[in-house]
């Protein structure tokens, strides 16, 4: 199929609190700007709002968006956004999920989502990588990322691989598919937002134990894994590689 020419699907599953969105936008703003697509590129569906998108033939790749929901609430939006994913793979459109995105795809293809074992992960963490693939050629095998979750991919869909890590959580980046990929980390988040919602998620934390203001001391900026959503556009999405 020729998806050249075709929108970017943004699935948009959710937003941070009012204040922060005022100040730094909506997820799906996020998902847009970290993969370089102007309004005109793009096809924002907020699927949290009850809105679905067209069948995967009208677009030439799709990303999901982060969210406060988890995927182990089965949503009703959440449960058919995954039967979404499930056709839209078996229709080979390209895919990046991010965080519940990432989760959402990993349910969707048949793996299992719960909470993570190892607690919380939140702020600026280690990613090792223990697998070569083509959309981390040229990286290093160890940088920093945006953690913010507190749930996880804790059984793989059939054939998935990891490609990444960090100490608290093994499936940080998995291949799902030869055209779709995910991370659990958030490259889509810079250091501005990461501190302004420890800020405001303070005493919060602290009742899990988590000191906000040191998580916020060591927040750092994580241009390698900003750059991925890009990347992946440029190897499964240009007009180039959609004609391969």
């Amino acid at each position: 199929m020729n998806r050249s020419g075709l929108p970017v699907l943004i699935l948009h599953t959710g937003d941070p609190n009012p204040s922060l969105t005022e100040r730094f936008g909506g997820y799906a703003d996020f998902m847009k700007a970290a993969a370089g697509l102007d309004d005109a590129d793009v096809h924002v569906v907020p699927v949290f709002l009850g809105e679905r998108p067209r069948e995967a033939r009208h677009y030439r790749a799709a990303l999901i968006t982060g969210s406060p929901a988890n995927v182990t609430d089965r949503d009703a939006w959440g449960e058919e956004t995954a039967d979404w994913l499930c056709q839209a793979a078996r229709d080979g459109l390209p895919m990046f999920g991010i965080c519940y995105g990432h989760q959402l795809l990993a349910h969707a293809l048949g793996g299992r989502v719960d909470y993570n074992p190892a607690g919380r992960e939140i702020g600026t963490r280690q990613l090792e990588l223990v697998a070569d693939d083509p959309l981390l050629e040229g990286l290093p095998r160890a940088f920093p990322v945006q953690t913010m979750h507190e749930q996880t991919v804790v059984e793989l869909p059939p054939g998935a691989r990891v490609l990444a890590r960090s100490a608290m959580d093994g499936c940080q980046l998995l291949r799902l598919a030869p055209h779709i990929v995910s991370t659990q980390f958030h490259p889509e988040f810079g250091v501005d937002f990461m501190r302004e919602h420890l800020r405001q998620y303070a005493e919060r934390y602290a009742r899990e134990n988590i000191d906000a203001g040191a998580v916020a001391g060591e927040l750092r900026a994580t241009p390698e894994s900003a750059g991925l959503l890009r990347r992946f556009l440029q190897l499964y999405a240009t007009d180039a590689a959609l004609a391969a």
